[in-house]
Formats: structure tokens, C-alpha cells, sequence
């Protein structure tokens, strides 16, 4: 016999019962729904990308800093340095990267206009003594070599573009190769360059108006003073040049809404029309002016001249661009460094490998990375190579390598 005992039964303690009539009733439908916790606010997106961002905590450890990038022990002096650099530029094209015909003719079109100049901070990247190397490069400049091209109002401070070189057998060809010279221009071209080698200004001396007139059109030439541009080739040698009233010089420093502004009350005039329904605006047929009487300007106006490459413009713009995406890629970190093989990665935009590993994922339908035709390297830079790059971040003074000891070399922004 079980006893079963509890204070319940002895009490004579009873609760009373509710009466139904006085519960509360709602006629919200979201009663019955089982209550739940209420749901933390979440972190700002900004945040998230941060910690994606972040792969390490802590700063890399720094060992020893990187002065020279050169991995190629045949690379002796300056000429086999420059022939390296414009070599090894652009990373080949790659087989299966959802890279269309038209797409690829365009990329390969794109490379072939560029000129083959390279910069003074890039060479100086892939030599490790300046000091050698500045000397190697005036003793070279000064037997013919090679030639110096000045770059000015490129960027400012660091992010300036330092001077060009070429090799002279790379100007020659280009020279000769170029559509609208005539002969006898080309030929008296070279002969004042090699008079000169060591000038970085061609004086108006050494070449006729006529000449400069054509070289500045061509490409080869241009204008050392801010108030001449290869634009005033294409003016008439009248009050419409620069520095008159009509000019563009003159008008964007007019206030907004007044006559001056426009021109001025003679504009018109001044544009060499008599203001009877005559337009501002030329015609085809007054832009193509012989040269005759556009050398009446250049010789009213004594002017120095940079030699200058054609499409060099294009490339300034693609160095200029791929400069700021590295860094860009460097300061979305913590401490604006990253070990160089996760750069490159990022460069690359996670596209996949050729090793076998990745290879096989792909054959099992697993994700091994984006398709290169999709990547900025690709759809604006053209196929740049990441060493290129970084190479010339370096020698610019934008970045620092350093060794670490444990994930091998990385990269600092400075």
C-alpha cells in the first residue's frame, strides 16, 4: 500500500476561479501567434563589409623593408631594364575568360597604340642603387641612347607621374611609322634630336613653323608655356587665339550671366564673321586652314616645345587609374597593409586558378571564382599586370614592401 501525502490535499486552500466574462478579449489576429524574442538590432552593413575586410588583428610583423623588386638576374643595366618593363606590362590573354572576339581585338588594339615609354620611378622599383642608376641614365641619354620625355601637370605630391624614357631605336620607329609626316620633316626632326640628346626643351631654333606646326599634330611635340596647346593649332591666327576676349582663358574668368561672359559685346566680330546670321561655330573647311598662315601665329609668338609621344595621353590615364585602384585596395584595411599574395588576389578579383585542385572543383560544378571577362582588371584596365602596378607604386613612393617572417612579403600603404 502506497501513501501518497502532499500539503494540497490537507489545506483546505482552494483558489477561486476566473470568471470567464471578465477575461480581457482582443481583436488583433497576431494573439494566437506564439510570442518570440524581439530581434537585436543588427549592425550596419558598413560595419560588415569592415570585418570582411579585416583578416588580421594585428599588424604584420616587419622584418626587413624591400628597395627592389627584381626577380630576373639577367636584368644588368637601364636599356634591358626599360625592354623588360614594356614587356612584361599586360598578363597574356586567358583562353576561357568569357572574353568575346570584338572584346579581345579591342584589348589587343589598346595595347598596341600605347607608346613604349616607362617611367623613371619604375625603373628605379626594379634597380636597387638610384645613385648607379641615375648615373647609368644620363651617360646613356648624353651617348644617344636613350631619351628623357618630361611630363608636366600630371598630379601633385605623391601622386604625381614622374618623367618618361624611351629608347632611341623605339622613338626612330615610331617616327618613321607615323601617318602625315612628310619625309623631309621626319628626317630634319631626328637630325635636331640627335644634335640635342641631352635637351628636355626643343627650341623653336631647331625646327621651322612649319614643321612644329605638323609635329604637334602628329603627336611628337608639345607646347612647354600652359597658354599654348595643341587646341590653338586648329584656331585662326587672329583675335580668336588665346589671351583675347573670345578665348576660352578669358570667358571661364568672367562672371556668370554678363557679357563678358559670352564674349563680349564684339564677339562676334572678333570671331571673324560680320554678324549678319553668321555663326561662332567654324566649319570643317575653316578648321582644315593651310599651314601656311597658321605659322604666322607660332611666329608672332616665340614658344618652347617638350618632345611628347603619341597616345601618350591614354596611357597617362591608364597609369593614373590603376595607381588609384591599388591603393584603393590598401586603405580599405585597418592598418592599410595586406600580405602581397592576398593583394594580387584582390587585383585579380578572385578569378579562378589553373591548378589542378581548382580544376577538378570545377568539374564537380563547385564554385572556383568569378570569370575574368567580369573583373576590373579586365573590363578597364585591359589585362594590367599586379607587378607592373606595384611596381610602380613603389618607385612613385605610394607604397612600402616589407618581409614578415611568417606569411611571406606584404604591402603598406604610406
Amino acid at each position: 500500500m502506497t501513501l501518497k501525502f502532499s500539503a494540497a490535499h490537507s489545506s483546505r486552500i482552494s483558489k477561486k476561479a476566473k470568471n470567464p466574462l471578465l477575461k480581457r478579449s482582443s481583436s488583433s489576429p497576431f494573439n494566437s501567434l506564439p510570442r518570440r524574442k524581439s530581434i537585436q538590432s543588427s549592425r550596419s552593413t558598413q560595419e560588415k563589409v569592415d570585418d570582411e575586410d579585416e583578416f588580421f588583428e594585428d599588424r604584420l610583423d616587419e622584418q626587413q623593408l624591400v628597395h627592389c623588386l627584381n626577380t630576373d638576374l639577367l636584368l644588368r643595366d637601364v636599356p634591358q631594364t626599360m625592354r623588360h618593363i614594356h614587356d612584361h606590362m599586360f598578363d597574356p590573354i586567358p583562353e576561357r575568360g568569357g572574353l568575346n572576339s570584338t572584346w579581345i581585338a579591342d584589348i589587343l588594339r589598346f595595347r598596341k597604340s600605347l607608346p613604349p615609354t616607362i617611367t623613371l620611378a619604375h625603373v628605379h622599383a626594379l634597380i636597387g642603387s638610384p645613385t648607379s642608376t641615375e648615373r647609368e641614365i644620363a651617360e646613356l641619354t648624353k651617348a644617344g641612347v636613350i631619351r628623357k620625355l618630361v611630363i608636366p601637370g600630371r598630379g601633385t605630391g605623391a601622386s604625381s607621374i614622374s618623367d618618361g624614357v624611351i629608347l632611341s631605336q623605339d622613338l626612330e620607329k615610331l617616327l618613321n611609322e607615323a601617318v602625315g609626316l612628310d619625309k623631309e620633316v621626319k628626317e630634319h626632326f631626328w637630325r635636331s634630336l640627335k644634335s640635342s640628346p641631352m635637351a628636355l626643351k626643343i627650341s623653336e631654333r631647331l625646327l621651322t613653323d612649319y614643321e612644329y606646326i605638323a609635329l604637334m599634330r602628329a603627336g611628337f611635340l608639345t607646347s612647354a608655356s600652359p597658354s599654348l596647346n595643341s587646341a590653338n593649332v586648329f584656331l585662326r591666327p587672329n583675335s580668336v587665339s588665346s589671351g583675347t576676349t573670345t578665348s576660352i582663358q578669358s570667358i571661364s574668368r568672367a562672371a556668370s550671366g554678363s557679357v563678358a561672359a559670352v564674349g563680349g559685346d564684339g564677339a562676334i566680330h572678333g570671331a571673324g564673321n560680320t554678324g549678319k546670321g553668321a555663326m561662332i561655330r567654324r566649319t570643317n573647311s575653316q578648321i582644315d586652314t593651310s599651314l601656311e598662315q597658321e605659322t604666322l601665329y607660332f611666329g608672332q609668338n616665340g614658344k618652347e616645345f617638350y618632345l611628347a609621344l603619341p597616345n601618350t595621353g591614354p596611357y597617362l590615364k591608364l597609369l593614373a587609374a590603376a595607381r588609384s585602384h591599388l591603393m584603393a585596395l590598401l586603405l580599405k584595411t585597418r592598418y592599410r597593409e595586406l600580405p602581397i599574395d592576398l593583394l594580387r588576389e584582390r587585383w585579380e578579383g578572385g578569378i579562378a586558378g589553373d591548378d589542378p585542385v581548382t580544376k577538378a572543383k570545377k568539374y564537380r560544378g563547385e564554385f572556383t571564382g568569378v570569370s575574368p571577362g567580369r573583373t576590373r582588371k579586365w573590363k578597364q584596365f585591359f589585362g594590367l599586370a599586379f607587378d607592373w602596378v606595384l611596381a610602380e607604386c613603389l618607385g612613385a613612393g605610394l607604397v612600402e614592401v616589407f618581409e614578415t617572417g611568417s606569411v611571406g612579403r606584404a604591402v603598406r600603404a604610406i
